[in-house]
């Protein structure tokens, strides 16, 4: 048998790439700045209302969602490789159609509608093929580094933004994006390939439990089955706030630091960048050691307590106020390594991309509805302060919701698990006779005969639905 090349490290590679150029998201933040200064100033460029700033971020937000429903399954039948072509060629459309234009409706056409498109096809090839390769020990692992260049971008983005901004306009700056972006997703994407049918990685280090609910043996689910699990809405729950509750920051971050720091507001955003890169790597191990419930109780309560700190900050309090929009950043970036591998753990390998798609649906819903409803109080009150209590309360009790949340057993995985008990074991109240046999008879009256018992139940009525069991003895 020839032998497999593994080119799991090269995928990664090539999706923690595509992610660098893809995190253009992030920097919105230093584009809003630019148009709120052309409003407040009337010059006639930006005649928005400052209600609606956040709109072209919010339609991306949302579009970058629908585009991860499709892509997920899309990359799951055909393959990642054009599904990301596909993805650069809308980001890249995208910005070169907002760059012509300074009309609200062009922006959020441009910006919000095609290029959320793009991140949508982009993002959702990167990470499935990357985790693909590797064993289940380093899916936490090979997660967070494939995203950490998602929110790594601004490390680099937002300087550079800032830059050609000020020396050409922000629409050529739109264009040349648009352009880079294009060409670098599009050539990054002929990396991207699936395992060949039938591989399975070499796990040097057997797994520890880390998963949400300890399984021995984890059941592929198809996406119609995940949205009847409860374990599916509350996943989407707490996803739904602890990215919507980040957002909220990323995309209002450089006004926050404008009074403080002036011109120099983007270092805020660069940091903020790297607590989001290194939040999800660090994350992503830290669940393959300790497990994703205790690594996302941790994470969401204290996303909710540095958001809260925020009330007390001042824009003119410099250094709490970077300090306080890395650890947001860092505690938000967890969540986008966390979710992909808790989805993996409750729902299985063969159908990630499509039944991550339907979990990430949560991250644009946040990301529509959280900054949008946070600009509006702004526009009202005059401060964030109200929309960061909801956010923090939203945080709180989703990070109680952790304890709550078990990965979902199908019939059939029940039936795979019996099959790896010993005579003797109790199932859920099925007694064991023989390996892979249960009977809910004689339970206890007979246990230890049992564990040398040549007794065998063929049927199982409680797990294999209404057939009758018959026993016969064998041996």
């Amino acid at each position: 048998m020839e032998k497999i090349r593994n080119r799991g490290w090269q995928v990664v590679s090539a999706g923690l790439g595509i992610n660098l150029a893809l995190g253009i998201l992030y920097t919105w933040s230093i584009f809003k700045l630019e148009i709120k200064e052309s409003i407040q100033a009337g010059d006639g460029r930006f005649n928005w209302d400052i209600a609606s700033l956040n709109d072209p971020f919010a339609v991306c937000c949302l579009m970058f969602t629908l585009a991860m429903l499709a892509a997920g399954r899309l990359q799951d039948k055909v393959n990642p490789r054009l599904t990301a072509i596909f993805g650069g060629l809308l980001t890249g459309a995208g910005l070169l159609a907002t760059s012509q234009s300074t009309i609200l409706a062009n922006w959020i056409l441009g910006f919000g509608v095609l290029t959320g498109l793009g991140l949508g096809f982009g993002y959702a090839s990167a990470t499935p093929p990357a985790i693909k390769w590797f064993p289940a020990s380093k899916t936490g692992m090979i997660a967070g580094i494939v995203v950490a260049g998602f929110g790594l971008a601004s490390v680099y983005i937002a300087p550079l933004a800032n830059f050609l901004i000020a020396r050409f306009g922000i629409s050529n700056a739109m264009m040349i994006f648009g352009v880079a972006f294009l060409v670098v997703v599009c050539g990054l994407a002929l990396l991207l390939v699936n395992p060949p049918e039938g591989y399975k990685p070499v796990d040097k280090e057997p797994k520890k439990v880390t998963t949400l609910r300890p399984v021995i043996k984890t059941e592929d689910f198809p996406p119609s089955e995940v949205i009847k699990t409860k374990t599916f809405y509350k996943l989407w729950f707490m996803f739904f706030v602890g990215s919507g509750a980040g957002l909220i920051i990323i995309g209002s971050v450089a006004g926050m630091a404008k009074q403080s720091l002036g011109n120099m507001a983007w270092i805020v955003v660069a940091l903020l960048a790297i607590g989001n890169a290194s939040g999800r790597v660090v994350a992503g191990i830290l669940s393959d050691k300790i497990g994703r419930t205790k690594t996302l109780f941790t994470m969401l309560s204290f996303q909710g307590v540095i958001i809260t700190a925020l009330i007390f900050i001042g824009e003119s309090q410099a250094f709490l106020l970077v300090l306080a929009a890395t650890l947001i950043g860092f505690n938000y970036g967890t969540n986008l390594s966390l979710f992909p591998s808790a989805t993996k753990d409750c729902f299985g390998l063969k159908n990630f991309g499509a039944n991550y798609g339907l979990v990430f649906s949560a991250w644009g819903i946040g990301g529509f509805i959280f900054p949008r409803i946070s600009q509006m109080i702004v526009a009202q009150t005059g401060s964030p302060e109200a929309a960061y209590i909801m956010a923090a309360f939203l945080l709180f009790l989703s990070a109680g919701m952790t304890f709550f949340t078990r990965a979902p057993r199908s019939l059939r995985e029940k039936a795979k698990i019996i099959g790896h008990l010993e005579p003797g074991q109790l199932y859920h109240g099925y007694f064991i006779y023989q390996p892979g046999f249960v009977s809910e008879t004689g339970a206890n009256a007979v246990a230890a005969q049992a564990k040398s018992s040549s007794a065998v139940v063929k049927r199982i009525p409680r797990l294999f639905g209404k057939r009758n069991g018959s026993a016969r003895k064998t041996g």
